[in-house]
């Protein structure tokens, strides 16, 4: 079944050239082939013909496309982060040529190593991820417990098994992504390391009990954190530390892109309902929509929890918009306002939400009830920022 994706390249490459990062699955090289004419010059770095080539002289480059069409309109390199050298001749395109690139990669590493200004603000970033509320839903794509576990990633979406197609999945991202870019020797620890991250999904990051936990040195955990962000896997969420009445925690949370991979690394056979598993898939999966309409649609706001040293948390903070407090429960009640009600002290947001898979929205104080679905409704119809 074909899903029609929200993120839409034509009206980006209209405007300039863009880096369109994804994590491996996601869908990038079928949005270049629905979207795109078939006059689009496209070299997949992933084809040992065009990488030989081009990693042999980058200078080629030039050549290669006027070769496939004189007057390129739409130039997509994928894979770009295979070869970052070639960024300094699309770098002299952009500039010379005006040329239009759609850079397109499941790994931001060695670009941001190789090139970390990424060619100097004149490529714009956009990101491709899994489906949301709004692809899903239309087309009747949408319960909420099967997502909780499955997850929404394309590639895997729609499978006949979908553990099998996981496991495959994941066994993809650690030999390519992993063991052939020579981000970390030994895989085996790192394997130990990802179900210990996946265990401490949602909870303050704690580098010395995950080493401990999964058996490895405390610097060696921040390195492989750093590489589940640099390769799109997942991110950190940090602590917003502008509060004035209350002193802030400053540790950061963790959480990956999708919760199917987060399921996959923690074998979980069954989502059991109020569970803390299951409350803590909600809020991972509820803070990725929430993030992929923060970048689909442009808006570009800062996300952040806040905790304070007395343990009142709230889960989301959009930047100067809304705070947003996250419960599994089917009854949601007053008592689960105290971290909210805390964080409306600090008046460093217009407006309070609370999700719930309580069916029944109503409001108590400045702050919404609203169950799931209705929240995402209104996310995605941009009611809230």
């Amino acid at each position: 079944m074909e899903l029609a994706r929200i993120l839409q390249l034509k009206p980006l490459l209209a405007k300039n050239s863009f880096f369109l990062f994804g994590p491996r699955g996601t869908g990038k090289s079928s949005l270049i082939r629905d979207q795109l004419s078939e006059q689009a010059v496209v070299i997949d770095l992933l084809r040992q013909a065009d990488f030989a080539r081009l990693a042999e002289n980058p200078e080629l480059l030039e050549p290669i496309i006027l070769g496939k069409n004189p007057r390129p309109a739409e130039i997509v390199i994928d894979e770009v982060q295979k070869l970052p050298a070639l960024l300094d001749e699309v770098h002299r395109l952009i500039e010379e040529r005006r040329w239009r690139f759609l850079l397109t990669g499941s790994s931001a590493r060695k670009l941001r190593r190789g090139h970390a200004n990424l060619l100097g603000g004149r490529a714009w970033v956009a990101e491709l991820r899994p489906f949301v509320w709004k692809e899903l839903a239309p087309h009747g794509q949408w319960r909420l417990d099967d997502i909780l576990h499955r997850g929404t990633l394309p590639s895997l979406f729609f499978a006949e098994d979908s553990r099998e197609a996981l496991d495959a999945y994941l066994r993809t991202y650690l030999t390519i992504e992993v063991q052939a870019e020579g981000l970390t020797r030994n895989i085996p620890r790192f394997q130990r390391f990802l179900r210990t991250a996946a265990l401490s999904v949602g909870q303050l990051v704690n580098y010395a009990a995950i080493g401990s936990d999964a058996g490895i040195p405390e610097t060696t955990v921040k390195s492989h954190f750093e590489i589940l962000s640099d390769t799109l896997l997942g991110f950190e969420l940090e602590p917003f530390l502008g509060s004035k009445k209350r002193k802030a925690i400053r540790t950061a949370k963790f959480y990956f892109f999708d919760n199917g991979i987060l399921h996959g690394l923690l074998g979980t056979e069954t989502l059991t309902q109020d569970t803390d598993l299951y409350g803590r898939s909600l809020e991972q999966y509820l803070i990725n929509e929430v993030a992929a309409y923060n970048s689909y649609a442009r808006k570009k706001k800062e996300l952040f929890f806040w905790r304070d040293k007395s343990g009142y948390e709230v889960d989301l903070l959009v930047e100067g918009e809304l705070a947003v407090e996250i419960k599994a429960t089917r009854r949601a009640a007053e008592r689960d306002l105290r971290g909210l009600v805390e964080f409306q002290k600090e008046k460093c947001v217009s407006r309070s939400v609370l999700v719930s898979r309580d069916p029944v929205p109503r409001k108590i104080g400045s702050t919404e009830f609203l169950p799931v679905e209705l929240f995402l409704e209104r996310l995605w119809g941009g009611d809230f920022f």
